[in-house]
């Protein structure tokens, strides 16, 4: 199986091919007492608001439209540097996406096997993972970045992955992040060339929260075979 059909079958494709980004736009937005915020501006603020970071912990929804498919799912994120993510799911219960620095792991339960990934080869696809591991600058990453206001004083930075033509990135014709004034991303909004529309939204996050190095070891169920992903073509 082929890496974008395994990401899109974990309702993970959205989020694997969302990561890339770079800068163009010169908006001025308002910003307090008559001052006012670029795009260039905030995107930094984005960048230093993770570089900082050791570890975090959040509460996230995900919800996918596409393809026929309708989707809302939910749980708790947890980061901890270097590389380590790990998004429990408890709505659908049982359901994980683990990144413990060398692979990427995805089980769901009850599955009849575990599906595994060189953490590399998700980087090539650009997982927007990146943003939240602080490994990025938004301005080298998304092409024509746009700022514009957003509902309780956040703001949005929209653009488009960079790429080639025959990129994973590709599949993204836009990608939306919202973010507080501070440079915390609350919501992430990926639209694929196809139409398909996945949304992150992030609440009650907690930085350098104490997450265990242990916590991102992942042992397969007694029995349940691992089967190695293919590379992206």
């Amino acid at each position: 199986m082929r890496v974008g059909a395994l990401l899109r079958r974990c309702g993970l494709l959205p989020a694997a091919a969302l990561l890339a980004a770079a800068l163009g736009a010169s908006a001025l937005l308002s910003f307090g007492q008559g001052s006012s915020l670029s795009a260039h501006e905030l995107a930094q603020r984005v960048d230093r608001h993770y570089n900082r970071l050791h570890s975090l912990r959040a509460g996230f929804t995900e919800s996918y439209e596409g393809l026929g498919i309708q989707r809302t799912e939910s749980g708790t994120l947890l980061l901890l540097k270097p590389g380590r993510m790990r998004w429990d799911y408890n709505a659908p219960a049982g359901k994980l996406f683990l990144l413990d620095g060398k692979y990427a792991w995805f089980y769901s339960r009850g599955d009849s096997q575990v599906q595994r990934i060189p953490a590399k080869e998700l980087d090539d696809l650009r997982s927007p993972l990146r943003f939240l591991l602080g490994r990025t600058e938004l301005e080298k990453e998304l092409d024509n970045l746009k700022l514009a206001g957003a509902a309780d004083g956040s703001f949005t930075l929209t653009g488009q992955p960079k790429g080639p033509e025959n990129s994973p990135d590709k599949r993204v014709s836009r990608l939306t992040l919202t973010v507080t004034a501070d440079g915390a991303i609350a919501g992430i909004e990926i639209e694929e060339a196809d139409g398909a529309l996945t949304r992150f939204t992030f609440t009650g996050e907690v930085p350098n929260a104490p997450v265990p190095a242990e916590t991102f070891h992942f042992t397969p169920p007694p029995g349940v075979p691992v089967v190695d992903a293919m590379p992206p073509v």
